[in-house]
């Protein structure tokens, strides 16, 4: 089932080239000027995650699908799908950098095949920078400078040495994940090549635990 705001903004996409439409705009055009930009980014990049538009803004240009509702299908005879998880930032595998989730950088168009993940809802990718994560591999795969991580963010139940991304003062981390509650602390560690300090926090320190990397992308770049 698609979502109201979303039918809508599919149906303004008929006539109007959203690209070249600002998100005040889109949301007086279809009777929700009372939505916030925030929301109607969220329910656009809904809709290129489904695959039924592609927008680029830098270009002017806009795209629709003529498919049904769904992913983006691929490779003919062959069952693999491609679908457009957003790219929210960039966090640091060294010393965090600022981080937010409205930070959208566009979309990574990957096959399911390739990180072994079927369904993309809550799913988001960030790039990586620094080594503090180097010798860490998420299946098979390490996490290098430059690479992206595939974040699941409603996954909120963490194992002791999963690999998370972690928002820590309205900055972002990507560390190993220890739970020592046992002695009144929490322990985000490094996996890297390098001498990196572990950061320690207290269970009621400013912290989240924003999701588990699930997959990496490998940046031939």
């Amino acid at each position: 089932m698609i979502h109201p705001i979303q039918e809508k903004l599919l149906e303004l996409s008929k006539t109007e080239n959203l690209a070249k439409i600002s998100l005040r705009d889109m949301a007086k055009s279809i009777n929700m000027p009372e939505a916030s930009p925030q929301k109607i980014k969220h329910h656009l990049a809904q809709l290129e995650k489904k695959g039924f538009l592609t927008i680029n803004r830098a270009e002017g240009t806009m795209r629709r699908s003529a498919a049904k509702p769904g992913w983006v299908k691929d490779f003919p005879g062959k069952t693999s799908t491609i679908f457009s998880i957003p790219i929210v930032g960039t966090a640091n595998c060294g010393i965090a950098t600022i981080f937010a989730e409205t930070n959208f950088q566009g979309f990574l168009k990957i096959s399911n095949k390739l990180v072994g993940i079927n369904f993309p809802d809550d799913l988001y990718a960030i790039k990586t920078e620094g080594a503090s994560m180097n010798k860490a591999e998420v299946k098979g795969k390490k996490i290098e400078d430059g690479d992206y991580v595939i974040v699941n963010g409603k996954e909120k139940s963490f194992s002791n040495n999963d690999i998370v991304l972690a928002i820590i003062d309205s900055k972002a981390t990507i560390k190993r994940f220890i739970d020592d509650r046992i002695h009144g602390q929490i322990v985000l560690k490094a996996d890297s090549s390098f001498d990196y300090d572990p950061i320690y926090l207290h269970p009621d320190d400013d912290f989240n635990i924003s999701g588990k990397i699930v997959a990496v992308v490998k940046n031939p770049s």
